[in-house]
């Protein structure tokens, strides 16, 4: 890692470091008897680490021009392993979560260890912390490649990479700690928030001056996904977290919106990080791994372009439908159930793009569970977006509203799509950055696939079957006109179905950790094969100095 950095990428990355472990020391003392002194600790600590990182690397040899002359991959390896990482942690939490919700009695008697701030460490850890890592890593892969040109130094993916890190753990520490916006999606407080902030910025700069550089005159059309997703999640994150900080020495803020207006703007922000962090971003990655995988070209190169464009635009007014029956206009409401039904389009022009490409390779699908992971993803792809079409019409909303069936259509995407995508990613990505043939064992592959599938099937079932009965029973009334059930016996209905959900997630989890081994395991064993396997890297007029 520190040794493919220059003497001044390393002497940068020292300085930058100190100046971030300051702001955390300054931040700890500005926050004395505020959980703000904590946060600004860890902030100090990590920066520490970082540094003693980079010493303890500081006086290897410099990298030589050579390198000029191959991709920068040593952030992309990082991120896969870092993603690895917080998919077993995050997807932990979330299990042990809902073992929670089937046993209340199982809850430790603290407040760390309680619902409300277990919940937004599992959801910011699997869809930023795993999710965001994935989609960093994979877009520094995917950019080089089809641009044919190397990331324009060694230093800044590394600043993205190890920054972002540092929001999450700022983050997920944070809700353990009780400091929240209690915001969906948005929980993270002002000083986190301005800090993404700076990171963001950063990797859209560094992914526009990749795209700068490029020797392709095409920008292939992953790289429109990558960067809408990079772009639109900025201009989401800046706007939802306006907010005023009670002090600089507390970290509690107030948002600069409130009442309705406050509710759309989360649900603004909060659907289209679905958009935009969840679906552009990984549509970036199938359209590069799938065919790339399946050795076969796009089946319509067309429809990826329209299919672009009408995600990009239809999602940003579909956000209102979260909000049917509240204060907010009708008309606002009845603007984003349209739109909404409008997003089936695109949605499935990309969904059946991704199919049609394997066309002629369903023998590969067959024989190749990392291929087979993406097709499932596809699919998945496919019905999660139907199913939200549907959800968004105001009659079927207000019985799948507040009930579990939410909870299956949001996990039949991050389970059924995300997951599925990044692993069939992944298990294609390892053994080409580490010049392996394969994995260290396809039957490892094999078995991850199918306990994601049926813990996937197992938790979204279970949660469809849950959520329909509490939306019946909560609007059932008997003969005399109240209600037939009590909230209670809704609960005690939900029971069985809340133990499935909890053993499919166990399943799932039980996914990622075996995932994690054969990486490392592939890994290790990556020098025996090295020299055998071919090197690809930029067109060598490319690292002309410009």
């Amino acid at each position: 890692m520190i040794a493919g950095l220059t003497k001044t990428e390393r002497q940068i990355a020292i300085i930058l470091s100190l100046l971030v472990m300051v702001v955390g020391l300054m931040m700890a003392a500005a926050g004395r008897n505020d959980p703000l002194e904590g946060q600004g600790f860890i902030v100090a600590i990590y920066s520490l680490v970082v540094i003693a990182v980079v010493i303890n690397g500081y006086y290897l040899p410099e990298p030589g021009e050579e390198r000029l002359e191959s991709y920068y991959d040593d952030p992309t390896k990082a991120g896969i392993i870092i993603a690895m990482l917080w998919a077993i942690v995050a997807m932990s939490v979330g299990d042990w979560v809902a073992w929670l919700l089937a046993f209340p009695d199982m809850t430790l008697d603290t407040a760390w260890a309680s619902f409300g701030r277990l919940r937004p460490v599992h959801t910011t850890g699997v869809v930023f912390a795993f999710g965001g890592n994935a989609l960093i890593a994979t877009s520094f892969h995917v950019v080089q490649r089809t641009s044919r040109a190397r990331l324009p130094d060694q230093l800044t993916p590394w600043f993205v990479l190890v920054g972002y890190n540092l929001f999450c753990i700022v983050a997920m520490a944070g809700y353990l700690a009780g400091i929240t916006q209690s915001k969906e999606y948005a929980e993270p407080e002002w000083y986190a928030d301005i800090w993404l902030v700076i990171v963001w910025v950063t990797y859209f700069t560094l992914y526009m001056r990749t795209l700068a550089r490029r020797e392709e005159p095409h920008i292939y059309v992953a790289n429109w996904y990558y960067l809408a997703f990079i772009l639109v999640v900025a201009i989401l994150h800046i706007v939802n977290n306006l907010a005023v900080p009670v002090s600089l020495g507390h970290a509690k803020s107030y948002s600069l919106f409130a009442g309705v207006q406050d509710a759309m703007t989360e649900w603004w922000y909060g659907h289209n990080a679905v958009a935009f962090f969840l679906t552009a971003g990984f549509l970036g990655m199938m359209y590069y791994f799938l065919p790339k995988r399946a050795d076969r070209p796009i089946y319509s190169y067309r429809m990826s372009i329209v299919g672009f464009w009408g995600i990009t635009f239809f999602y940003m007014w579909a956000g209102s439908h979260h909000l049917h029956y509240t204060a907010l206009p009708i008309w606002v409401q009845d603007l984003g159930m349209t739109f909404s039904l409008m997003l089936l389009v695109p949605s499935w022009i990309a969904a059946g793009n991704a199919l049609a490409t394997l066309n002629g390779a369903w023998e590969k699908v067959r024989d190749d569970a990392s291929l087979r992971f993406m097709m499932v993803a596809a699919v998945f792809y496919g019905l999660t977006t139907f199913e939200g079409s549907f959800m968004a019409i105001r009659p079927v909303n207000s019985l799948s509203h507040y009930t579990d069936w939410t909870i299956g259509h949001v996990h039949a995407g991050t389970l059924g799509w995300v997951s599925m995508i990044v692993f069939g990613s992944f298990y294609s990505l390892v053994p080409w950055l580490w010049n392996r043939e394969r994995m260290y064992s396809n039957k490892l592959v094999e078995l991850h696939f199918w306990l994601a599938m049926a813990g996937t099937l197992i938790y979204v079932f279970s949660m469809w079957n849950s959520g329909i009965i509490q939306g019946l029973m909560w609007r059932t009334y008997n003969d005399s006109g109240t209600l037939e059930y009590s909230f209670v016996d809704s609960l005690v209905a939900m029971h069985p179905y809340y133990i499935a959900r909890a053993i499919g997630g166990l399943i799932f989890l039980t996914g990622p950790v075996i995932g994690l081994f054969n990486m490392v395991m592939t890994i290790r064993s990556a020098s025996d094969r090295a020299s055998e396997i071919e090197q690809d890297g930029p067109i060598v007029a490319h690292v002309q100095v410009r």
